[in-house]
């Protein structure tokens, strides 16, 4: 019998969902109610194991996202500041999973590490008024069957990159590459040396009115990087690391 591995599906646009050798189910950064760039059907996520919020921005932390925690009861981990925001949203305090840049956690036969990420956030109260202003963050998860995401959020190329792949030696990195509020194709190429990851999953680009660029740019820049294979994947695509070398 061939052993269950960890699968990695792209919900769409940020939003993605890790199915674990033990059948559990993680979503991180979830916009999931009103989505336009996710496939019919996918936004009704019944099962939420684990929830990982790298920041508030509301296409990472959804509008709605009380009525998505009051339906699947999952445990949460973000940043300090969001989950301040969400306990006064009266989201209970026990679901939580307190951390920090450096510590990590071991849940649901996962281990989950809080590292750094660089993009200034906030949390909208109305579409022209903001509250609890915060820096963002990226997460490490490790999952049972040797599996190591490195899922960097919404952020800019930094030189401690290097730094995470040597301490945490991921071999699947998720980074944006959607450019004028994060990183772009360049910087992203850049990112993909610094990581020296086997297998990169960009995310964050053909969606939003100015993330309209496709991943030409940045597969044109990576071309000759023969230690890493890129992986586009549409909304809705799931890899299965039974698949990957």
């Amino acid at each position: 019998m061939r052993e269950i591995k960890t699968k990695i599906q792209l919900l769409g646009h940020a939003t993605f969902k890790i199915t674990t050798p033990e059948n559990k189910i993680i979503i991180i950064d979830p916009w999931l109610i009103n989505n336009p760039y996710i496939p019919t059907g996918l936004e009704n996520q019944n099962v939420i194991d684990l929830m990982l919020v790298t920041h508030g921005h509301e296409d990472h932390l959804d509008i709605h996202i009380k009525d998505i925690i009051n339906k699947t009861n999952p445990k949460i981990i973000s940043n300090n500041i969001c989950r301040r925001y969400l306990i006064e949203q009266d989201v209970p305090e026990a679901l939580f999973e307190a951390m920090n840049y450096g510590g990590t956690i071991n849940i649901l036969d996962v281990k989950v590490s809080m590292v750094l990420a660089f993009h200034n956030s906030h949390i909208y109260e109305t579409s022209k008024t903001i509250t609890f202003p915060h820096a963002s963050n990226g997460f490490i998860v490790r999952m049972s069957d040797n599996t190591t995401i490195y899922f960097a959020g919404d952020t800019c190329v930094f030189g401690d990159m290097k730094l995470i792949s040597e301490i945490y030696k991921p071999n699947i990195a998720v980074i944006p590459i959607g450019d004028r509020s994060m990183m772009g194709a360049l910087e992203a190429s850049y990112a993909v040396k610094l990581l020296n990851t086997k297998h990169i999953i960009p995310f964050h680009y053909c969606t939003f009115s100015d993330h309209t660029q496709t991943p030409d740019e940045f597969l044109k820049l990576t071309k000759d990087y023969t230690n890493n294979k890129i992986h586009i994947i549409k909304a809705g695509e799931t890899i299965n690391c039974n698949e990957l070398e």
